[in-house]
């Protein structure tokens, strides 16, 4: 498949979906004031930019820091899972059960007990993020290749090293693939955050604007989420090809 026709395709799909949206609403098959028309929405991303700016700035700043929390974390715990099998058999298991806590209800929790600051948006974000790369990056360190273990322990290489020289490199496509993910993620738990108690950020604006009925904007803000982690998503994935060009070298490689 082209570049071009990459690109074209899921702009045409889109296209097609705001286009039926459009017609759909136009028709009077629903109330704009519960389902606003796409062009009432692009007004509104203009009209309401001022109040959509202001607020995204906070949520943006626990978004970013949550998910280099998240990272650094399950980085230092997949190795850790990595190289003690009783930390495994001790930590993985409740570390699976923290992904059956509902975020909805803890977040209010958190608000208070921790206040209204950035502290419980940060610990929300980092929950929500931090299972996904602590699997695929613990796959990524299971995945190396066990012959150059091999060759390695054959030049006299000590574990500390083999683990430098193998298995972390052979770890950071896991941890790309997790922060992905988790990019995605990072913004539901950002917003869920804020709904729990906040003064500012999309979330709370997002709560103001339905309460108030004002649906263009509500649906504006939505928006503007989706672009930021589209964002995210792409410059994740700008890092990987930066920092592990030998996965999509082999990738390529493999379409040709």
């Amino acid at each position: 498949m082209s570049r071009r026709l990459k690109l074209l395709a899921p702009l045409l799909t889109v296209v097609l979906l705001l286009g039926a949206w459009e017609l759909y609403v136009d028709a009077g098959a629903v109330s704009s004031l519960v389902l606003p028309a796409p062009h009432a929405v692009l007004a509104s991303l203009f009209t309401d930019r001022a109040a959509i700016w202001h607020n995204l700035m906070p949520t943006a700043e626990e978004i970013l820091l949550g998910l280099v929390v998240a990272a650094v974390v399950a980085l230092a715990v997949a190795v850790m899972l990595h190289l003690s099998s009783f930390a495994r058999t001790a930590v993985y298991p409740p570390l699976v059960a923290t992904q059956a806590i509902p975020i909805p209800l803890l977040a209010p929790l958190l608000v208070t007990w921790l206040g209204f600051g950035l502290l419980p948006k940060l610990v929300v974000i980092a929950l929500v993020c931090f299972f996904p790369m602590v699997v695929t990056t613990m796959s990524g360190l299971a995945s190396v290749d066990p012959d150059l273990v091999k060759l390695l322990r054959t030049f006299d290489a000590g574990r500390l090293q083999t683990f430098w020289r193998a298995e972390l490199p052979s770890a950071l496509p896991g941890l790309f693939a997790g922060a992905k993910l988790a990019a995605v993620l990072a913004v539901i738990a950002a917003i869920l955050g804020e709904q729990a108690g906040a003064s500012s950020g999309l979330g709370y604006l997002l709560t103001v604007t339905v309460a108030n009925l004002e649906m263009a904007e509500a649906f504006a803000t939505v928006l503007v989420l989706i672009a930021f982690a589209i964002m995210l998503f792409a410059l994740l994935s700008f890092a990987e090809r930066r920092a592990v060009p030998w996965i999509h070298q082999r990738s390529d490689t493999e379409v040709r």
